[in-house]
């Protein structure tokens, strides 16, 4: 497994403000880290390997997000209650075309879309997040690729969703759910994988990119890391070994 899932990145017009409305709802610590950067980070019990991090960005958001967190309940009652919390700590109700669904769609206080699911026996021993969800064309070639970038096997396929999970069945699944609608402007939320502290950028860069990843720019400029998008053209960065 030469890379792994590190951060998932949400681009924000105020860090700390939005920093603060996740760690609330999920009940999770901040943290800072690079100027103007501030992490949210799980308790070690909720099994979370990645930290959210929040960065800041001028430009407003646009369009749905082709990538959007999946928070689990254990209960009905829990699912309202992780409703009423989120309404009251600023979220506001969303219309994605969901119709009649069991299941919540809700955006955060800047516009990014999540769900509060209804109980569900896979994602009983997720922790607060179930899953990271992203828009694919194609679920199965996605999936293969972010397969392979991640060290995370196919736990499940069923034609429209293809979902992967840590080897170690721990933290929230990785999902890729079909839609009909391609990837047309910067992803406002993307991941970063990093390889282990024996890896090399580089190296991983050219295996990534055998897999069928390119080389974006997104204004990063002289930066450590390297910013690729994946088949899909959905961007991501291959951060320094750790």
């Amino acid at each position: 497994m030469p890379t792994r899932l590190v951060n998932m990145v949400v681009d924000a017009a105020d860090p700390d403000a939005l920093a603060g409305f996740w760690s609330e709802l999920l009940g999770w610590r901040t943290e800072g880290s690079l100027p103007g950067e501030v992490d949210v980070i799980a308790p070690e019990d909720d099994g979370w390997r990645m930290d959210l991090v929040f960065v800041p960005v001028e430009e407003p958001k646009a369009v749905k997000n082709r990538v959007h967190l999946d928070l689990a309940s254990a209960s009905p009652d829990q699912q309202m209650a992780i409703l009423d919390r989120a309404l009251a700590l600023g979220a506001r109700r969303a219309d994605v075309g969901q119709r009649n669904v069991p299941w919540f769609v809700l955006a955060d206080p800047e516009g990014n879309e999540f769900c509060v699911l209804e109980p569900r026996p896979e994602y009983t021993d997720t922790g607060a997040v179930a899953a990271v969800v992203a828009a694919a064309l194609a679920p199965e070639r996605l999936a293969e690729f972010w397969s392979a970038a991640t060290g995370w096997p196919v736990a499940r396929a069923s034609g429209a969703v293809v979902s992967l999970r840590d080897p170690d069945g721990r933290g929230p699944w990785l999902e890729f759910v079909r839609t009909a609608e391609p990837h047309a402007v910067k992803n406002r939320v993307h991941l970063d994988v990093a390889p282990f502290a024996d890896g090399a950028v580089a190296v991983e860069v050219e295996r990534l990119s055998a897999l069928g990843a390119r080389p974006a720019d997104i204004g990063q400029g002289d930066v450590p890391w390297t910013v690729l998008a994946d088949p899909e053209d959905n961007e991501f960065c291959v951060l320094t070994p750790r």
